[in-house]
Protein backbone atom coordinates (compact mmCIF):
# COMPACT_ATOMS: atom_id res chain seq x y z
CA UNK A 1 0.00 0.00 0.00
CA UNK A 2 1.43 3.29 -1.02
CA UNK A 3 0.89 7.06 0.83
CA UNK A 4 0.07 10.06 -0.76
CA UNK A 5 0.57 13.49 0.47
CA UNK A 6 -2.07 16.32 -0.56
CA UNK A 7 0.14 17.38 -3.54
CA UNK A 8 0.25 13.50 -4.73
CA UNK A 9 -3.58 13.81 -4.89
CA UNK A 10 -3.67 17.21 -6.51
CA UNK A 11 -1.21 15.76 -9.70
CA UNK A 12 -3.62 12.52 -9.93
CA UNK A 13 -6.73 14.08 -10.16
CA UNK A 14 -6.55 17.81 -11.23
CA UNK A 15 -8.42 18.85 -7.82
CA UNK A 16 -6.29 21.89 -6.39
CA UNK A 17 -5.32 20.83 -3.08
CA UNK A 18 -7.12 23.63 -1.22
CA UNK A 19 -10.63 22.38 -3.08
CA UNK A 20 -9.40 18.95 -1.80
CA UNK A 21 -9.09 20.30 2.05
CA UNK A 22 -12.46 21.87 1.45
CA UNK A 23 -14.35 18.66 0.72
CA UNK A 24 -12.49 16.68 3.48
CA UNK A 25 -13.67 18.87 5.85
CA UNK A 26 -17.28 19.81 4.59
CA UNK A 27 -17.68 16.29 3.38
CA UNK A 28 -15.54 13.90 4.90
CA UNK A 29 -14.87 12.58 1.46
CA UNK A 30 -11.37 11.06 2.60
CA UNK A 31 -10.01 10.16 5.98
CA UNK A 32 -6.41 11.20 6.18
CA UNK A 33 -4.00 9.07 8.45
CA UNK A 34 -0.98 10.85 10.60
CA UNK A 35 2.32 9.48 10.45
CA UNK A 36 4.18 9.28 14.09
CA UNK A 37 5.96 12.96 13.63
CA UNK A 38 1.84 13.88 13.13
CA UNK A 39 2.08 14.74 9.17
CA UNK A 40 -0.99 13.91 7.18
CA UNK A 41 -0.71 11.22 4.42
CA UNK A 42 -3.52 9.01 2.44
CA UNK A 43 -3.63 5.91 1.28
CA UNK A 44 -4.47 3.94 -2.07
CA UNK A 45 -8.55 3.89 -0.91
CA UNK A 46 -8.32 7.91 -0.11
CA UNK A 47 -6.85 8.08 -3.78
CA UNK A 48 -9.28 6.08 -5.33
CA UNK A 49 -12.33 7.65 -3.77
CA UNK A 50 -10.38 11.11 -4.97
CA UNK A 51 -10.34 9.75 -8.73
CA UNK A 52 -13.42 8.89 -8.93
CA UNK A 53 -15.09 12.18 -7.02
CA UNK A 54 -12.87 13.78 -9.42
CA UNK A 55 -14.42 12.15 -12.55
CA UNK A 56 -18.08 12.71 -11.37
CA UNK A 57 -17.68 16.31 -10.44
CA UNK A 58 -16.40 17.12 -13.95
CA UNK A 59 -19.30 15.56 -15.49
CA UNK A 60 -21.60 18.05 -13.32
CA UNK A 61 -22.51 16.24 -10.64
CA UNK A 62 -22.55 17.71 -6.91
CA UNK A 63 -20.16 17.16 -4.38
CA UNK A 64 -22.68 17.19 -1.76
CA UNK A 65 -24.70 14.41 -3.89
CA UNK A 66 -21.61 12.07 -4.71
CA UNK A 67 -21.07 12.45 -0.92
CA UNK A 68 -24.06 10.55 -0.19
CA UNK A 69 -23.46 8.34 -2.91
CA UNK A 70 -22.06 4.40 -2.11
CA UNK A 71 -18.93 2.97 -2.78
CA UNK A 72 -21.38 0.84 -5.35
CA UNK A 73 -23.57 3.89 -6.25
CA UNK A 74 -19.72 5.50 -7.51
CA UNK A 75 -18.58 3.09 -9.37
CA UNK A 76 -21.49 2.29 -11.14
CA UNK A 77 -21.40 5.60 -12.21
CA UNK A 78 -17.92 5.53 -13.39
CA UNK A 79 -18.51 2.52 -15.46
CA UNK A 80 -21.63 4.32 -17.00
CA UNK A 81 -19.94 7.57 -17.77
CA UNK A 82 -16.47 5.68 -18.80
CA UNK A 83 -18.50 3.62 -21.32
CA UNK A 84 -20.22 6.44 -22.98
CA UNK A 85 -18.04 9.55 -22.89
CA UNK A 86 -15.74 10.09 -25.88
CA UNK A 87 -13.50 12.79 -23.82
CA UNK A 88 -10.28 11.68 -24.03
CA UNK A 89 -9.41 13.27 -20.27
CA UNK A 90 -12.47 10.74 -19.10
CA UNK A 91 -10.47 7.72 -20.54
CA UNK A 92 -7.33 8.85 -19.20
CA UNK A 93 -9.09 9.37 -15.66
CA UNK A 94 -10.39 5.49 -15.82
CA UNK A 95 -6.87 4.35 -17.14
CA UNK A 96 -5.73 6.05 -14.06
CA UNK A 97 -7.89 4.55 -11.81
CA UNK A 98 -7.14 0.86 -13.33
CA UNK A 99 -3.39 1.70 -12.52
CA UNK A 100 -3.99 2.49 -9.24
CA UNK A 101 -6.14 -0.60 -8.57
CA UNK A 102 -4.54 -2.83 -10.84
CA UNK A 103 -7.73 -3.97 -12.47
CA UNK A 104 -6.87 -5.54 -15.46
CA UNK A 105 -10.10 -6.67 -16.53
CA UNK A 106 -10.91 -3.03 -16.19
CA UNK A 107 -8.05 -1.64 -18.06
CA UNK A 108 -9.12 -4.30 -20.95
CA UNK A 109 -12.57 -3.03 -20.92
CA UNK A 110 -11.46 0.80 -21.07
CA UNK A 111 -8.95 0.54 -23.55
CA UNK A 112 -11.08 -1.90 -25.89
CA UNK A 113 -14.13 0.36 -25.65
CA UNK A 114 -11.90 3.63 -26.27
CA UNK A 115 -10.55 1.63 -29.70
CA UNK A 116 -13.86 1.04 -30.93
CA UNK A 117 -14.99 4.71 -30.56
CA UNK A 118 -11.77 6.59 -30.69
CA UNK A 119 -10.21 3.99 -33.55
CA UNK A 120 -6.89 2.34 -32.12
CA UNK A 121 -4.60 4.92 -33.88
CA UNK A 122 -6.37 8.04 -32.07
CA UNK A 123 -6.63 5.57 -28.72
CA UNK A 124 -3.18 5.53 -28.74
CA UNK A 125 -1.69 9.06 -29.67
CA UNK A 126 -4.94 10.80 -27.48
CA UNK A 127 -5.90 8.86 -24.50
CA UNK A 128 -2.14 6.21 -23.99
CA UNK A 129 0.33 8.57 -24.88
CA UNK A 130 -0.74 11.12 -22.48
CA UNK A 131 -1.47 8.78 -20.04
CA UNK A 132 1.92 7.56 -20.38
CA UNK A 133 3.44 11.05 -20.26
CA UNK A 134 0.91 11.70 -16.52
CA UNK A 135 1.99 8.07 -14.99
CA UNK A 136 6.21 8.94 -15.87
CA UNK A 137 5.75 12.11 -13.53
CA UNK A 138 3.91 10.66 -11.20
CA UNK A 139 6.56 8.07 -11.12
CA UNK A 140 9.62 10.18 -11.07
CA UNK A 141 7.82 12.07 -8.15
CA UNK A 142 6.61 9.07 -6.14
CA UNK A 143 3.27 9.40 -6.18
CA UNK A 144 2.81 5.61 -8.06
CA UNK A 145 5.08 2.52 -7.37
CA UNK A 146 7.25 1.05 -10.24
CA UNK A 147 5.33 -1.65 -9.98
CA UNK A 148 1.92 -0.25 -11.03
CA UNK A 149 3.80 1.86 -14.35
CA UNK A 150 5.48 -1.87 -15.02
CA UNK A 151 2.22 -3.65 -14.62
CA UNK A 152 0.18 -0.59 -17.01
CA UNK A 153 3.10 -0.55 -19.23
CA UNK A 154 2.77 -4.15 -19.83
CA UNK A 155 -1.12 -4.29 -20.78
CA UNK A 156 -0.34 -1.66 -23.05
CA UNK A 157 2.52 -3.28 -24.70
CA UNK A 158 0.29 -6.61 -25.41
CA UNK A 159 -2.43 -4.42 -27.18
CA UNK A 160 0.51 -3.16 -29.61
CA UNK A 161 2.03 -6.37 -29.97
CA UNK A 162 -1.78 -7.61 -30.96
CA UNK A 163 -2.59 -4.65 -32.73
CA UNK A 164 0.97 -5.17 -35.19
CA UNK A 165 0.28 -9.06 -35.54
CA UNK A 166 -2.66 -7.77 -37.60
CA UNK A 167 -1.14 -6.30 -39.73
CA UNK A 168 0.08 -8.45 -42.20
CA UNK A 169 -0.25 -6.85 -45.48
CA UNK A 170 2.29 -7.26 -48.21
CA UNK A 171 4.98 -5.25 -46.69
CA UNK A 172 6.14 -4.29 -50.78
CA UNK A 173 7.70 -0.86 -49.47
CA UNK A 174 10.55 0.29 -48.07
CA UNK A 175 12.91 -1.63 -45.54
CA UNK A 176 12.72 -0.10 -41.61
CA UNK A 177 14.87 -1.64 -38.59
CA UNK A 178 13.39 -0.57 -35.23
CA UNK A 179 15.40 -0.74 -32.10
CA UNK A 180 16.28 0.78 -28.61
CA UNK A 181 19.91 1.76 -27.95
CA UNK A 182 21.78 -0.44 -25.04
CA UNK A 183 20.18 0.63 -21.83
CA UNK A 184 17.27 1.49 -23.40
CA UNK A 185 13.79 -0.34 -21.96
CA UNK A 186 11.12 2.03 -22.85
CA UNK A 187 9.33 0.16 -25.67
CA UNK A 188 6.09 1.11 -26.33
CA UNK A 189 6.81 4.09 -29.11
CA UNK A 190 9.19 1.54 -30.97
CA UNK A 191 6.08 -0.65 -30.84
CA UNK A 192 3.64 1.58 -32.34
CA UNK A 193 5.84 3.23 -34.66
CA UNK A 194 6.46 -1.05 -35.68
CA UNK A 195 2.34 -1.26 -36.00
CA UNK A 196 2.27 2.27 -38.19
CA UNK A 197 4.97 1.27 -40.52
CA UNK A 198 3.57 -2.23 -40.93
CA UNK A 199 -0.20 -0.98 -41.67
CA UNK A 200 1.50 1.70 -44.33
CA UNK A 201 2.58 -1.14 -46.05
CA UNK A 202 6.23 -1.18 -45.35
CA UNK A 203 8.52 -3.64 -44.03
CA UNK A 204 9.93 -3.74 -40.55
CA UNK A 205 13.06 -5.65 -39.17
CA UNK A 206 12.08 -5.17 -35.13
CA UNK A 207 15.52 -5.75 -32.77
CA UNK A 208 13.34 -4.42 -29.40
CA UNK A 209 14.89 -3.22 -26.59
CA UNK A 210 18.84 -3.25 -25.07
CA UNK A 211 20.12 -3.35 -28.54
CA UNK A 212 24.14 -3.94 -28.78
CA UNK A 213 26.29 -1.56 -31.22
CA UNK A 214 27.85 -4.22 -32.74
CA UNK A 215 24.73 -6.04 -32.96
CA UNK A 216 22.91 -3.27 -34.51
CA UNK A 217 25.30 -2.77 -37.12
CA UNK A 218 25.96 -6.27 -37.88
CA UNK A 219 21.90 -7.10 -38.70
CA UNK A 220 22.51 -3.50 -40.66
CA UNK A 221 25.22 -4.86 -42.80
CA UNK A 222 23.34 -7.99 -43.58
CA UNK A 223 19.98 -6.39 -44.16
CA UNK A 224 20.70 -3.06 -45.66
CA UNK A 225 17.56 -1.48 -44.70
CA UNK A 226 16.39 1.80 -45.97
CA UNK A 227 15.56 3.31 -42.77
CA UNK A 228 16.25 3.25 -39.25
CA UNK A 229 14.08 4.49 -36.24
CA UNK A 230 15.38 4.77 -32.28
CA UNK A 231 14.00 6.10 -29.74
CA UNK A 232 15.97 7.03 -26.52
CA UNK A 233 13.89 8.26 -23.67
CA UNK A 234 16.93 7.08 -20.51
CA UNK A 235 19.89 5.83 -22.19
CA UNK A 236 22.43 6.98 -23.75
CA UNK A 237 22.97 9.57 -20.92
CA UNK A 238 23.08 13.52 -21.31
CA UNK A 239 26.89 13.19 -21.49
CA UNK A 240 26.75 10.42 -24.32
CA UNK A 241 24.02 11.33 -26.51
CA UNK A 242 26.23 13.16 -28.56
CA UNK A 243 28.54 10.64 -29.37
CA UNK A 244 25.64 8.56 -29.76
CA UNK A 245 24.17 10.39 -32.48
CA UNK A 246 27.87 10.55 -33.72
CA UNK A 247 28.24 6.97 -33.85
CA UNK A 248 24.84 6.57 -36.13
CA UNK A 249 25.63 8.79 -38.65
CA UNK A 250 28.85 7.61 -39.56
CA UNK A 251 27.65 3.68 -39.65
CA UNK A 252 24.38 4.08 -41.38
CA UNK A 253 25.52 7.00 -43.45
CA UNK A 254 23.71 5.24 -46.16
CA UNK A 255 20.24 5.55 -44.45
CA UNK A 256 18.26 7.72 -43.57
CA UNK A 257 17.60 7.17 -39.73
CA UNK A 258 14.62 8.55 -37.82
CA UNK A 259 15.73 9.50 -33.93
CA UNK A 260 13.41 10.92 -31.29
CA UNK A 261 12.56 10.58 -27.71
CA UNK A 262 13.05 13.17 -24.86
CA UNK A 263 17.36 12.85 -24.79
CA UNK A 264 17.37 13.59 -28.22
CA UNK A 265 15.52 16.34 -28.59
CA UNK A 266 15.65 18.37 -25.23
CA UNK A 267 19.36 19.43 -25.52
CA UNK A 268 21.66 21.62 -28.33
CA UNK A 269 23.11 18.35 -30.50
CA UNK A 270 25.26 18.13 -33.55
CA UNK A 271 22.86 16.41 -35.87
CA UNK A 272 24.48 14.43 -38.74
CA UNK A 273 23.06 14.98 -42.10
CA UNK A 274 21.41 11.55 -42.67
CA UNK A 275 19.81 11.13 -39.21
CA UNK A 276 16.02 13.31 -38.75
CA UNK A 277 15.18 14.11 -35.38
CA UNK A 278 11.44 13.60 -34.52
CA UNK A 279 10.18 15.63 -31.43
CA UNK A 280 7.74 12.78 -30.97
CA UNK A 281 7.62 9.10 -32.20
CA UNK A 282 4.12 9.51 -33.32
CA UNK A 283 5.86 11.88 -36.24
CA UNK A 284 6.66 8.94 -38.09
CA UNK A 285 2.93 8.89 -39.62
CA UNK A 286 3.80 12.01 -40.73
CA UNK A 287 6.86 10.54 -42.50
CA UNK A 288 5.05 7.80 -43.88
CA UNK A 289 2.03 10.12 -45.29
CA UNK A 290 4.97 11.83 -47.29
CA UNK A 291 5.98 8.94 -48.20
CA UNK A 292 3.21 7.77 -50.19
CA UNK A 293 2.42 11.41 -51.70
CA UNK A 294 5.77 10.96 -52.94
CA UNK A 295 5.08 8.03 -55.11
CA UNK A 296 1.42 8.65 -56.45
Amino acid sequence: MSNYSIKDLEQLSGIKAHTLRIWEQRYNLVNPKRTDTNIRYYDDEDLKRILNVAMLNSHGIKISKIASMSHTDISEEIIRLTDQSLDYNDQIQALTICMIEMDEDRFEKVLSTSIIKLGFEDTIIKVVYPFLTKIGVLWLTGAITPAQEHFISNLIRQKLIVAIDGEVGKNTGKTFMLFLPEGELHEISLLFSSYLIKKHGHKVIYLGQNTPDADLISVYNMQRPDFLFTVITTSPSPENIQDYLTMLGREFSEAKVFVSGLQSVEQQLSIPSNICSLAYSKEIKRILVQMEEQIV
